[in-house]
């Protein structure tokens, strides 16, 4: 596991410790406050160690990965759906568009059934795999966003979902998006927020403290200053629409984030194969443009 202790955004070697959960830190930089994990994987360690094909199924997902993301593809395209209803408006009008992160293609079907020209970037083959069975194998590159090959300006949209927080170099993924966004694009990012009440509450409890994946932690205003240092504009931020249908299963085993005996408790009266969309405004969903 990759020693380096700087801060992912700035470089900054000073921060203030937050918590331990060993062999992990979360702390908050000195320099551009962003809050970070130290110690944490990079490049091809992080693809083979975390998220090779146990992360899709994971047996443990409150820490690590999905219990399976495959399996829930309806929920998450009622969970798209819903978003592009709030947000539809402010996206440009149908063209090209890049889904990074687009696991196994739900967002990219539904923008294609949208009048979309529609591409993915993945870096696990498995998940890949499936999104070539949706979209076209010429659509979609198995690569991470290093090393992923696009035109210059292609792109009208580009949209990262739960990614940001996963890269270990957040700013320098960003302005690759920004290479590959046109003159009058947009990026639409939607990240977790740290300095969200719920974070605050549940402390080193907070559902979104899962430190092998989620590297940085992000808040308005830092997320604003990586764009911004990475050539984009921060344009809109918002907390509606930024929440997902999940199972009554998924709200038993996350509820041991709070105490350890509340999943015996709750699955009696949650358990089940259902759905219920949350939204527990702790993630920000975030649209930028090109700086000049």
């Amino acid at each position: 596991m990759d020693a380096d202790l700087h801060c992912p955004l700035c470089g900054e070697e000073k921060a203030r410790l937050r918590f331990e959960q060993a062999p992990h830190r979360v702390q908050d930089c000195a320099g551009c406050g962003v809050t970070y994990v130290s110690p944490r994987r990079t490049g091809r360690e992080l693809i083979e160690e975390v998220y090779d094909e146990s992360y899709w199924r994971s047996n443990s997902p409150s820490s690590r990965g999905y219990a399976d993301y495959a399996g829930d593809a309806a929920l998450h395209e009622r969970t798209y759906g819903r978003r592009l209803q709030v947000l539809e408006k402010r996206l440009p009008r149908a063209g090209r568009v890049l889904d990074v992160g687009c696991a196994e293609g739900s967002f990219l079907q539904l923008m294609q059934n949208r009048g979309w020209s529609a591409f993915g970037l993945e870096p696990s083959p498995s998940m890949a795999q499936l999104a070539c069975a949706r979209i076209g194998e010429d659509r979609i590159q198995t690569a991470s966003l290093d090393r992923a090959r696009f035109d210059s300006e292609c792109f009208d949209l580009i949209t990262l979902w739960d990614v940001l927080e996963h890269l270990p170099a957040p700013i320098e993924g960003l302005q690759r998006v920004r290479e590959w966004l046109s003159p009058q694009g947009r990026v639409l990012i939607e990240t977790q927020d740290i300095s969200s009440l719920m974070a605050r509450v549940c402390g080193a409890r907070w559902q979104h403290f899962k430190h092998d994946e989620h590297l940085v932690h992000f808040t308005p205003a830092t997320l604003e200053s990586a764009c911004r240092k990475a050539g984009l504009r921060l344009i809109h931020t918002q907390r509606r629409g930024a929440g997902k249908y999940v199972r009554g299963a998924f709200l038993v085993e996350r509820s041991a984030r709070i105490h350890r005996r509340w999943p015996g408790l709750l699955r009696p009266f949650l358990g089940g194969d259902w759905s219920v969309y949350v939204n527990p405004l702790d993630e920000i969903i975030a649209i930028a443009e090109p700086l000049p």
